[in-house]
């Protein structure tokens, strides 16, 4: 999931000792370059002022042309264990419930926010980037991950981030609920649907998919559509070991998501902690950061930068209350080809 979405205001007027003068102007020059960012996107789609915060990192992103020949280290077809089960109806649910509007951005929100799951009362939530129909038909994004954060309850999960492009038969889910952290390929394209495969994030997979180079480990997805006719879509992830692209899932077919844009987005299936008041993640995520960079999407066989006009924004601004995390901040980090929510 940072260049401030207000950006500091510059110093005031410099000394008229020379260098000073140049550092002022240096620093002037670099403000309007971050301001000139963070205006990219249309005034309407704005959040309101952040706190301020510095300006996060990107990652560098791997060439989408890197080679593409092996295969993701740890990926397993999906167990169908009780809990397991129980996660994949709770998220088919949710996605169910905001299929009903037609969009994940545009449905009923309940009091405290998102959806309610009818079958736990869960609050189901979410913010990111919306890939519109017809500009693409492949997507990459940077997408932190930590191991360390712990999902107690098994009814909550977040799903940080996830994204899904335009009826492609896959949605890359970074999971973490009471079953583990993991990397899911969500099958979208079968019926029933689910994670079809999953890979655990262990040493391994943090050893062999994963850079440091935000601070944080990252790992790189990408999303492609490699048979039109046919529908049929490949997922990958990026090996920094053999610096190319280990398929991690790959099928053809009718996308049964009944949503026709795409998406690169936080989402929550949250309840309420009644210790705290707010919700189980919200303490036991008090020290992760969620952060999607480097989002591109591919069209006509070329790759750039998400831009509002093809991904604009789920809302303008979000709450953290409405996510049961009053602290939450979401932050826009670029003109909508990086997010960023944390605490």
């Amino acid at each position: 999931m940072r260049a401030p979405r207000d950006p500091h205001r510059p110093p005031g007027r410099p000394r008229s000792r020379r260098p000073r003068a140049r550092t002022a102007a240096a620093l002037l020059s670099a403000l309007a370059a971050v301001a000139a960012l963070g205006g990219t996107a249309p005034a309407a789609s704005r959040p309101r002022p952040a706190e301020p915060a510095a300006r996060a990192a990107s990652a560098p992103a791997p060439s989408p042309g890197a080679p593409h020949r092996g295969t993701v280290t740890g990926a397993r077809t999906s167990d169908r264990s009780a809990a397991r089960e129980r996660a994949a109806r709770i998220f088919v649910e949710g996605r169910r419930a905001a299929t009903t509007a037609g969009s994940l951005s545009n449905h009923a929100r309940t009091t405290g926010g998102g959806t309610a799951t009818p079958e736990t009362g869960l609050t189901h939530n979410w913010w990111g980037v919306f890939p519109q129909p017809g500009t693409h038909d492949g997507i990459m994004a940077t997408h932190s991950v930590d191991a360390s954060y712990r999902v107690s309850d098994g009814e909550n999960f977040t799903y940080s981030p996830t994204t899904k492009a335009q009826n492609s038969c896959m949605e890359v889910v970074t999971a973490y609920w009471s079953g583990g952290n993991e990397i899911w390929a969500w099958d979208w394209c079968s019926d029933p649907g689910g994670p079809a495969r999953t890979v655990p994030v262990d040493a391994s997979f943090l050893a062999t998919y994963t850079n440091g180079a935000t601070g944080r480990p990252a790992y790189s997805v990408q999303m492609v559509q490699d048979h039109a006719p046919s529908n049929r879509w490949s997922a990958y992830l990026y090996n920094h070991r053999t610096a190319g692209w280990d398929l991690l899932f790959r099928n053809a077919g009718r996308d049964r998501s009944g949503l026709s844009h795409g998406w690169d987005m936080f989402e929550i299936y949250a309840s309420v902690n009644p210790a705290t008041g707010t919700g189980y993640y919200c303490g036991e995520a008090r020290n992760t950061v969620f952060d999607s960079s480097s989002v591109a999407l591919r069209s006509r066989g070329a790759w750039r930068p998400a831009r509002p006009a093809d991904a604009p924004w789920t809302e303008a601004g979000p709450r953290g209350r409405d996510f049961l995390c009053p602290p939450l901040k979401f932050l826009q980090a670029g003109a909508n080809d990086h997010w960023t929510v944390r605490q």
